[in-house]
């Protein structure tokens, strides 16, 4: 990438939005910070006018932190705090609205980012971050990589240090988050009898000159967080635990009141290197992970025409390929000899089959001379996105154009049912209509690259179609 090319961070916090143009090595070229909403609509308005400030068109990605629970797979947004968007699909909001690829993130996954990247855990595989604030977010990256878990792991403000403890909103009792947050450390000054006036520095100093109420403050907030760190060193065995948000300092000298450890897990603790500036240097960071690295002189070019089965994708590759000589990889192709001479294929070997056909076509391509083009003819949303860019970064392949197309549901349904009696023993049959209607409702598109998006029932206008294909490759190339 260019040293001028650059994604847009915003960081989704409780008092505060920040937003930043970052570049592809972690450095903010620019920043802003206004005022938050809880009010969804307006912290909608609010994000969108940020992209727009920072000047998004000229962007490569968009990268978003967002309170609460976020599928960290699909960007879905599950539950919220102060802010709830869980009926919001932001990421595909701002993809149609920008133009651009789109990550969303729970902010402290993307604190860590920052932090993993460009911060206290440089350098190292293995790390957990807890942001002290309010409440208390959580992230753990695993051999350089966001552990995620089904969707969604991280909350760790809600591992339970006290059975017996005060309900926390996420419905257990005596998480983390209800001992050692900013609110709750309010709540151990006041019963230690400190009036609303005693902050956390006036308590420290009585606690360092031995006072013995500001040592037991000191205990009573720092201790269930000490249970925590221990708790996630069993589990995880990170080279670091990092203390971040706006009371993660405080945090840090809290504990340094503790006892002395006499256990196994003694580890290393960090205060967050980057303050403010985590979340927005983590989710420019992440934008930059959807962009394919660009070798421009020796890199391969790949149209990928992408839709549900059924939905018109291989009269458009097809077409593509008769305009320009490109040659046309397809699934179908790959697979149907194997279905052809494999006897009684059900359907999890034709998913295998399937898996086996994917990696053989990216395959291919990393065989294939510097400066290839491809068009490839694939439902890629049968595999994670994951797995789509370890092939693309296999095959080297270093510019994508997607051809989104897609169709009404129930038309899609009609023409897999009027197509199925020929099709090779091992394809999902009639039964399969519903599955593949329900299907094309939910489908959408990779967004790695620039994507076009064509309704096939429609007729298509192909030179324009292979003019939009082009354009998009001179235009990084240029770029």
């Amino acid at each position: 990438m260019s040293p001028e090319d650059f994604a847009i961070g915003i960081d989704v916090g409780g008092t505060n939005m920040r937003a930043a143009r970052i570049s592809p090595t972690g450095e903010i070229l620019r920043k802003q910070s206004i005022a938050g909403s809880r009010d969804p609509a307006i912290a909608l308005d609010l994000i969108d006018g940020l992209l727009r400030d920072m000047g998004v068109e000229d962007a490569k990605a968009i990268g978003i932190g967002i309170p609460g629970r976020v599928d960290g797979r699909t960007g879905k947004i599950l539950s919220g705090g102060f802010l709830d968007l869980s009926g919001v699909d932001l990421k595909r909001r701002l993809e149609v609205t920008f133009g651009r690829p789109t990550a969303v993130a729970n902010d402290c996954s993307m604190a860590l980012i920052g932090e993993a990247r460009r911060g206290a855990a440089k350098g190292l595989r293995n790390a957990v971050m807890l942001t002290i604030g309010t409440g208390i977010g959580g992230a753990i990256i695993e051999s350089g990589q966001i552990v995620n878990g089904k969707g969604s792991a991280g909350q760790l403000g809600h591992l339970v240090v006290n059975i017996g403890g005060r309900p926390c909103l996420c419905g257990q009792r005596g998480c983390i988050e209800t001992e050692s947050s900013g609110t709750s450390l309010r709540r151990h000054l006041d019963e230690a009898g400190y009036g609303q006036d005693v902050r956390f520095e006036h308590v420290e100093l009585k606690a360092k000159a031995g006072d013995t109420v500001a040592i037991g403050v000191m205990h009573a907030w720092g201790g269930p967080l000490r249970a925590a760190i221990n708790t996630l060193s069993a589990a995880f065995d990170p080279d670091v635990v990092i203390l971040g948000g706006g009371m993660g300092h405080a945090a840090v000298q809290a504990l340094s009141f503790l006892p002395p450890l006499t256990c196994w897990y003694d580890i290393d603790v960090r205060l967050a290197q980057l303050g403010d500036d985590a979340g927005v240097i983590g989710s420019g960071l992440a934008a930059f992970d959807l962009v394919p690295r660009v070798n421009r002189e020796a890199g391969k070019r790949l149209v990928m025409v992408n839709g549900v089965p059924a939905s018109g994708k291989s009269s458009i590759a097809r077409g593509i390929c008769e305009t320009t000589g490109w040659p046309l990889l397809a699934l179908d192709t790959v697979k149907n000899p194997f279905l052809e001479l494999i006897e009684n294929v059900d359907r999890p070997f034709n998913r295998v089959l399937g898996r086996a056909s994917y990696k053989a076509i990216f395959s291919m391509i990393e065989e294939a001379a510097p400066g290839s083009t491809f068009v490839v003819d694939a439902w890629f949303g049968f595999q994670p996105v994951e797995v789509l860019r370890a092939h693309i970064a296999m095959a080297g392949i270093t510019e994508i154009a997607e051809i989104w197309c897609h169709a009404p549901p129930e038309i899609i349904g009609e023409r897999y049912g009027d197509r199925s009696a020929g099709r090779l023993p091992g394809h999902p049959g009639l039964a399969y209509v519903p599955e593949l209607i329900e299907l094309a409702r939910n489908a959408r598109p990779c967004n790695i690259g620039p994507v076009l998006d064509v309704e096939t029932t429609a007729p298509v206008d192909m030179p324009k179609l292979v003019a939009w294909v082009t354009g998009s490759f001179d235009q990084r190339l240029g770029a």
